[in-house]
């Protein structure tokens, strides 16, 4: 499909985004509204040579995709809350044992089973803390198709870089959205390879890194010999009770992300220059921000926008800046504030932060966060 326009939905896009990575592997459960993903990589992944198997649950399919990886392939699957909430324990057991992989979330209502085929954006502060104990997380989001294609592409990139299972938050109106998606050539796409170790076999510690504290892996079925486990390990891959080594392992899986903050956060600003209000927004809220952000600059308010493609690690740095320029924050969520709480926490005071919210369900009208633009 490489090097063409099509009318496809976004989940098809995600899927043909994977494909393009190099992603040969997925393991997965049908689930909405993230079936279309798993239906499509089954279609392509045998005509490109690569794997599809359905699971028994979402947690097997988590543990299918860490295998997968460390067995040198490219994986990922994709899900909504209630199997997002099975796969978090291996989420944690793939960050500990820095495999490289993905995880696609398309959002539904919740808790539980909640709404199936309608949206939300509950889930974004589970993303970040949702397993137990100490490690920073890479999540990702979208507000269109042609996004949710884009940011695959750099989810697959950025779990090789950075050795860890990366996440994508998108929703269920971004994933059954259906619009234009431009899919470039393959030699315009920029792929960001496996870390390969050039050391011998002898000289290999599966948990030594380079100096940007990543340890290279490698080639499967070349003579090494590797251990990893869920355990606290040492550079050889093998438990160590201890907390010198907890440490050691600790600072590893935290630095190597805090480390290259500027290089991961990706946001984009909209007529932020001169703005009096920000309104910051993700996922498919950016669509009617942007429309509540032409209402304000039609009525002589000073608005503008910041667009959050990168959610963890958050974008504190440009908070901190906007908030001591303007006179205060609008977060439209679909949940009853979770992202809006980050915003709050980096303005520290010197800037108000209004969240505009509901349950789920339906997107905001723009006139909902207009109003809200209007209060500051």
């Amino acid at each position: 499909m490489e090097g063409t326009e099509h009318f496809i939905m976004g989940d098809v896009a995600c899927a043909e985004a994977a494909i393009a990575s190099g992603c040969r592997f997925f393991a997965g459960y049908p689930i909405t509204p993230a079936t279309e993903i798993a239906e499509r990589m089954a279609k392509r992944l045998p005509q490109v040579g690569g794997v599809y198997i359905q699971m028994e649950d979402e947690l097997a399919s988590m543990a299918a995709v860490l295998g997968a990886s460390w067995g040198g392939l490219k994986s990922m699957t994709a899900t909504s809350g209630p199997g997002f909430s099975l796969m978090m324990e291996n989420i944690g057991l793939g960050i500990v044992m820095e495999v490289p992989c993905v995880v696609v979330n398309v959002q539904r209502a919740g808790p539980s089973t909640g709404l199936p085929t309608l949206c939300a954006q509950g889930d974004m502060m589970q993303a970040r803390w949702g397993s137990h104990g100490h490690y920073e997380i890479i999540a990702l989001s979208a507000s269109s198709p042609q996004e949710l294609f884009d940011v695959t592409i750099k989810a697959f990139n950025l779990s090789e870089k950075y050795r860890l299972p990366v996440l994508i938050m998108t929703d269920e109106v971004v994933g059954h959205m259906t619009e234009k998606v431009i899919i470039p050539p393959s030699n315009r796409i920029e792929i960001y390879p496996r870390r390969i170790t050039k050391l011998p076999p002898e000289e290999y510690l599966p948990y030594l890194p380079d100096e940007d504290m990543v340890a290279p892996m490698v080639g499967i079925g070349e003579g090494y010999h590797i251990h990893s486990t869920g355990l606290t390990h040492d550079k050889k891959g093998y438990p160590v009770i201890s907390a010198p080594v907890q440490k050691d392992m600790i600072d590893r899986l935290v630095y190597k992300i805090r480390n290259n903050v500027d290089d991961i956060v990706e946001y984009r600003e909209i007529e932020t220059a001169d703005a009096e209000i920000i309104i910051v927004a993700y996922g498919i809220s950016v669509r009617p921000a942007q429309k509540a952000l032409e209402l304000a600059r039609e009525k002589g308010i000073k608005c503008g926008m910041l667009r959050l493609t990168t959610i963890w690690p958050f974008a504190e740095k440009k908070i901190m800046e906007l908030a001591s320029q303007v006179k205060g924050f609008v977060v439209p969520e679909i949940n009853y504030g979770q992202i809006s709480l980050e915003v709050e926490r980096c303005s520290a005071g010197h800037a108000k932060t209004i969240l505009v919210s509901h349950a789920g369900g339906a997107i905001f009208n723009p006139n909902e966060i207009l109003e809200a633009v209007e209060k500051l």
